[in-house]
């Protein structure tokens, strides 16, 4: 059990890294084509307020949608693998013998652990969806849960762009709009990194030139309809 902890607790991150970024890079990229067409600031914290709304429910529900789509992949391969052990027993407890023969087990131990699983049937079933289709159980306890961290990271990467437009003017706002995004960016960056031993440097700049990329785009196109 100690052994899945961290990984449990990564994914959790990664779907708040997920979550924040998208919604923090699709409202920055927003706010500078608003800022650019109008220098009225409620037309800017509208528009903020309405995407932020919308980008939530997008991704919450995309969340939503992909994990029931895991949960009812993994019951159609269970349902198959029971009928395959129940049809054709013998070549599926070949299955069992391959894979720990592959984990470099042998001789008496190698047929004991095989005697083991096979004398369950829920036990041998289990290991063929976690050996050999490397899979694991849904639960729907946990798309909830999925959802709703993927909708409210979202939700605060989404905001905090939009945050200095409540108490500045649009130009002023938008210059600290920019600052702040660009250090949370480099901040998620540096985390991503050491998450995954890779140069916090580059993943820092990585993480900011996508953000500032998809800003470039959106003021572009502001400027296109700039009242």
């Amino acid at each position: 059990m100690q052994g899945h902890e961290p990984h449990a607790k990564g994914n959790k991150l990664s779907d708040v890294i997920l979550g924040g970024q998208d919604g923090l890079v699709s409202i920055l990229g927003l706010l500078l084509g608003l800022s650019a067409a109008t220098r009225s600031t409620r037309i800017v914290i509208a528009g903020g307020l309405a995407t932020i709304i919308a980008e939530t429910l997008s991704m919450a529900a995309v969340a939503y949608t992909s994990k029931m789509a895991e949960r009812d992949h993994y019951a159609a391969e269970r349902a198959r693998e029971i009928k395959e052990v129940e049809e054709v027993p013998d070549i599926e407890r070949q299955e069992i013998v391959d894979i720990y023969k592959a984990k470099g087990f042998s001789g008496r131990l190698l047929k004991d652990i095989v005697d083991h699983i096979t004398s369950d049937k829920e036990l041998w079933i289990n290991t063929m969806m976690r050996e050999e289709l490397d899979l694991t159980p849904v639960v729907k306890n946990d798309v909830y849960r999925y959802s709703m961290v993927v909708g409210l990271s979202t939700f605060g990467g989404a905001l905090l762009p939009l945050i200095p437009f409540f108490f500045l003017a649009v130009h002023f706002a938008l210059v600290a709009s920019l600052i702040l995004s660009t250090i949370t960016l480099a901040v998620v960056g540096i985390y991503k990194a050491r998450m995954n031993l890779m140069n916090p440097i580059k993943s820092a700049l990585e993480m900011i030139l996508i953000g500032m990329g998809a800003a470039i785009a959106g003021y572009l196109i502001g400027l296109l309809f700039k009242v």
